[in-house]
């Protein structure tokens, strides 16, 4: 029996219905679970990453319920709600039970002064902290939070600024920069 053309024609439009709602699909559940990339909004991570670079993070350490751990660039939701930015991207400097403190321009963690290759100008205590904040020094991140900062010290509105940070707010870990292609690569 042959088909006729307008039931071929009909076949084939459901067929790449079903091929683009599959693609879509997978796309879906790779930005959800896996990777999703992402845009820096702000200069605090310089010259580590860039204003408006384009960068992979993954999602699936945060999804298995692992933690974080210091050293990682994350990408988390901005816990100062009077920001532009939905998003921040900082480094992940202490976690859970660690005491963080800043001594002559220098990050202390457990009382041992830091060595921070990637640092952009000294670290120090911010003379004004979010509205309802108060941080004080030393600080001992409390249970199931981490305390983040810009590599960019100077100009990083971070934990100095707004606090530890759950890790729950904590969306993905940064891995790789795409664009611009003349420093695509790895990101720590």
């Amino acid at each position: 029996m042959r088909r006729s053309r307008g039931s071929s024609l009909a076949s084939s439009v459901l067929e790449w219905v079903a091929v683009f709602a599959v693609a879509f699909g997978c796309a879906y559940l790779i930005q959800s679970f896996v990777i999703q990339a992402y845009a820096v909004p702000t200069g605090s991570m310089e010259d580590t990453i860039e204003i408006g670079d384009r960068i992979f993070a993954q999602k699936v350490t945060r999804e298995l319920g692992m933690s974080v751990k210091a050293g990682e660039i994350v990408v988390f939701s901005n816990p100062d709600s009077t920001s532009d930015h939905d998003i921040l991207v900082k480094r992940v400097i202490a976690t859970a039970g660690q005491t963080v403190d800043m001594r002559d321009g220098k990050l202390v963690i457990d009382d041992v002064v830091q060595d921070e290759p990637y640092v952009k100008g000294a670290t120090y205590q911010l003379a004004t902290q979010a509205p309802g904040v108060s941080v004080s020094y030393p600080y001992t991140v409390p249970e199931g939070e981490v305390w983040v900062m810009g590599d960019n010290r100077e100009n990083s509105a971070d934990s100095r600024y707004f606090g530890s940070v759950p890790e729950s707010s904590i969306q993905a870990v940064a891995v790789l920069r795409y664009w611009p292609l003349d420093r695509a690569g790895a990101v720590s």
